[in-house]
């Protein structure tokens, strides 16, 4: 079993200073915490895995592809591999769920050439 409490999660990654922080990472799988507040710009860029976010707080919105829709606490995003993406809009900091299948940056080799 890895088991974390959310809020041990977020005081981490705040100590850091970075609105990412990986926490669980497996093979198959990593698991990390995005956070962005009010009107902060998000500048990532696609990832080589498919992702899921879930909003745990905050109200923004967000483009995936040429698709644009609100999020708020419970909503849930599938973005495939590559597509360009990004949070923006940003009321209420946002503080994001986030899953890689399989781990984050894992297929970035198999991409790349």
């Amino acid at each position: 079993m890895d088991a974390r409490e959310l809020s041990d999660v977020a005081a981490a990654r705040a100590k850091r200073d970075d609105p990412w922080l990986e926490f669980i990472r497996y093979p198959a799988l990593s698991v990390g915490l995005y956070v962005l507040d009010a009107g902060q710009p998000d500048a990532q860029s696609p990832h080589s895995e498919d992702e899921i976010y879930h909003v745990v707080e905050g109200r923004g919105r967000i483009t995936v592809g040429d698709e644009v829709r609100p999020v708020r606490p419970g909503s849930v995003v599938y973005v495939a591999a590559a597509v360009p993406h990004h949070f923006h809009d940003i009321t209420e900091r946002l503080t994001i769920l986030v899953v890689f299948a399989p781990a984050e940056g894992s297929l970035a080799d198999d991409q790349a050439g």
